[in-house]
């Protein structure tokens, strides 16, 4: 199956049927991705989480546990995504005052035949959700995103680099 343009679609076999990618002829190498969001609210909720003042505790403690934990589950919520064994997900979460954002950054890795993407994007999702629903008895207008892929590297593809700050030209090499 293929778009208009001709490019094939990897998820679908010749019938149109719904398949998972088949990865075993790859060969295993070092493989990682990053990626970035961000969620924007009203300033006093942002200093009610700075100011630790949430009545459900310590919104970026528990959103970044929720990004690890989100990463490592990404196969159960994003169908064809191959289980994989992550070496390592990093989920942090800072506070961006001048803009009343929290800004998200996951970095996952590991050693496989198939890239980490969707793992990484996963994670910083999860992470926005959870801030989000710490803080919704106090701002419902709270908006998530941009979310993005900001780096990938391993793999036949190379590497990946986010050509500017809102993700949407790239480079590879």
């Amino acid at each position: 199956m293929s778009d208009k343009s001709g490019t094939e679609f990897t998820h679908f076999d010749a019938e149109g049927n719904a398949v998972m990618v088949d990865v075993s002829g790859k060969a295993s190498t070092a493989r990682t991705a990053t990626a970035a969001g961000r969620i924007t609210m009203q300033p006093e909720t942002l200093a009610q989480i700075r100011d630790g003042a949430v009545k459900k505790g310590d919104v970026l403690a528990v959103a970044q546990l929720a990004g690890i934990m989100a990463a490592k589950r990404t196969p159960d919520i994003i169908p064809l995504c191959h289980p994989l064994a992550l070496s390592s997900v990093k989920v942090f979460l800072s506070l961006n005052e001048a803009e009343n954002a929290v800004e998200i950054e996951a970095t996952c890795k590991l050693t496989g035949q198939t890239g980490v993407e969707m793992e990484a994007l996963t994670a910083v999702s999860a992470a926005a959700l959870t801030v989000y629903d710490m803080c919704k008895a106090v701002d419902r207008g709270m908006v998530i995103g941009p979310v993005r892929l900001t780096h990938k590297a391993g793999g036949k593809s190379g590497e990946f680099k986010s050509g500017d700050a809102q993700g949407t030209e790239g480079s590879s090499s």
